[in-house]
């Protein structure tokens, strides 16, 4: 095992894609020791020698702090404060190797933004089925691209728990230099935002790909916002949380530009692609894809109307074209706002 003598707790952060590597890196800069881990030792070796991630974040070298696993065995027993940051789908696989780990985390927190395929859980619920009661969770959200973190960029997120203590120790990894961490409590409203808006970010650059416009776009990102707030409060969210940064700051982001994968996967939808080998293209997961998928059937179950996740739906999974399903909100009934 690897020990750490650090006065301040280590972190570990598991998932090594772009946003885990930049989290990793923004959290090293504090001066505090993180370990971050990756499902792929080959890669993790390459991190490693380099001393830099150039697949997701090309040219940004790691700070001192930073170390990398090439084995999760080799986590030492006194790093207990967990970041998980990895894929939706691969969450819940994440957290039962973790339970199957030596170390006892304390926290288990995650940067994963969607909802598990089946069933339309939210990653709190999966960390309620898989994780001892005694383990403290939170969930972090916000407007942030992984790159401009990387470099340091000024960001505000947030930081959800049902516990004030956990959130606030959640936060203190992450506040510093010019990153803001804002907590609050709203843990079902946090994730609700941060899992919908990559469905409208699709929507919009749908809607860009197929030359609609500004006016377009900021219709849909006002109307996505609508949808996003009657599940997340049907679903026992809290009406303020959609209008913060988890939700409407996320959802202006990623819809209004190209950094995101979301709406890249819109606009090659858009111009006349299709879905593979746009995400092909890309390269990293576009969680709006599966969340779209459990969206739609969340809505179903708990009775919501969502007309733009639905016809993003029919353009993953039944094959609508892009035209006809933008067709098919501009033709819906007038109605009260």
């Amino acid at each position: 095992m690897i020990s750490s003598t650090d006065a301040t707790p280590p972190v570990a952060v598991i998932g090594a894609g772009s946003w885990g590597t930049a989290l990793a890196m923004h959290i090293a800069r504090s001066g505090r020791k993180v370990y971050l881990w990756g499902h792929e030792p080959e890669q993790m070796k390459i991190l490693a020698a380099s001393r830099s991630n150039e697949q997701f974040l090309p040219g940004l070298s790691f700070p001192g702090p930073l170390e990398i696993l090439v084995d999760l065995s080799d986590l030492p027993l006194n790093c207990t404060q967990l970041l998980v940051v990895v894929p939706s789908h691969a969450f819940r696989q994440v957290l039962r190797t973790l339970r199957q780990h030596p170390v006892r985390p304390v926290i288990i927190a995650w940067g994963t933004k969607g909802l598990e395929k089946d069933g339309s859980r939210l990653m709190s619920e999966i960390a309620d089925e898989e994780l001892p009661p005694e383990i403290q969770t939170a969930a972090v959200s916000g407007p942030s691209f992984a790159g401009e973190v990387a470099r340091g960029l000024p960001t505000a997120i947030t930081v959800a728990s049902s516990s004030n203590d956990t959130a606030a120790k959640v936060s203190s990894w992450l506040h510093h230099h010019q990153f803001r961490a804002y907590t609050q409590k709203d843990l079902i409203g946090v994730q609700i935002g941060g899992a919908l808006k990559n469905v409208m970010a699709i929507a919009a650059g749908i809607s860009d790909g197929l030359g609609f416009g500004a006016n377009a776009r900021a219709a849909l990102i006002t109307r996505g916002l609508a949808e996003i707030t009657r599940l997340g409060i049907r679903a026992g969210g809290k009406m303020e949380t959609f209008m913060g940064l988890a939700c409407m700051g996320d959802l202006v982001l990623t819809c209004t530009d190209d950094q995101s994968r979301n709406r890249r996967v819109g606009l090659g939808l858009g111009q006349g692609g299709t879905l593979q080998p746009i995400m092909d293209q890309i390269g990293q997961e576009a969680e709006g894809v599966q969340t779209a998928a459990a969206a739609w059937e969340l809505s179903r179950k708990l009775n919501v109307t969502m007309p733009i996740t639905e016809q993003v739906y029919n353009v993953l999974y039944r094959d609508l074209p892009a035209l006809k399903a933008v067709q098919n909100l501009l033709h819906r009934d007038p109605k009260h706002e």
